[in-house]
């Protein structure tokens, strides 16, 4: 396992890319090639209803129909991602984090739809990606901060509150964080 996998990336301040701006970017892989992560403070424009209709399933619990699917990061944004809790594994499964794991297969979203599906889950399109170095490189300029991820982050606080949370999981207060960091 390297390093950074099960972190959660979170951008400092002075990032200004529109996709990280007071992102939390849950790590999911990383090594010598590059790295793949999911964001998980962006609420998207779909509804899990709209996503379910695209792939022909239905939902008929209207408050799981109505959850927000997020926007994971810029690449593949046409492709889902599945953080869930739970020890099931599912046809294409893998932890990413203490209590977390991420699902790409068509059952977790059956089951989902069926209502036995994990208890808890944040659906996300498309995912961010580094390519080999590239997000060494970010830290070393200080775009990144990184800590252990947290389930109750992912799953348990909305969205708006996760950043904050994620900065105060370092032990750092929040309003002495500043926009840009310098080397020694």
């Amino acid at each position: 396992m390297s390093y950074l996998e099960q972190q959660f990336l979170i951008a400092m301040p002075g990032l200004e890319d529109p996709n990280f701006n007071r992102g939390v970017t849950l790590l999911c892989q990383h090594n010598d090639e590059g790295a793949l992560g999911i964001t998980i403070n962006r609420p998207g424009e779909f509804t899990l209803a709209d996503i379910l209709d695209q792939i022909g399933l239905s939902c008929t619990d209207p408050e799981l129909a109505d959850r927000q699917v997020f926007e994971g990061g810029p690449v593949h944004p046409e492709r889902g991602f599945v953080l869930h809790d739970g020890d099931e594994l599912w046809d294409s499964s893998m932890q990413v984090g203490p209590g977390i794991s991420v699902t790409t297969s068509r059952d977790i979203l059956e089951a989902i739809a069926r209502g036995d599906g994990p208890k808890r889950f944040l659906l996300a399109l498309g995912y961010a990606g580094w390519g080999a170095g590239q997000l060494e490189d970010e830290m070393r300029d200080n775009a990144w901060l990184s800590v252990m991820s947290e389930a109750e982050i992912v799953f348990d606080l909305p969205p708006e509150q996760r950043w904050e949370r994620a900065v105060a999981a370092l032990g750092i207060d929040v309003g002495r964080l500043q926009p840009s960091g310098g080397h020694a």
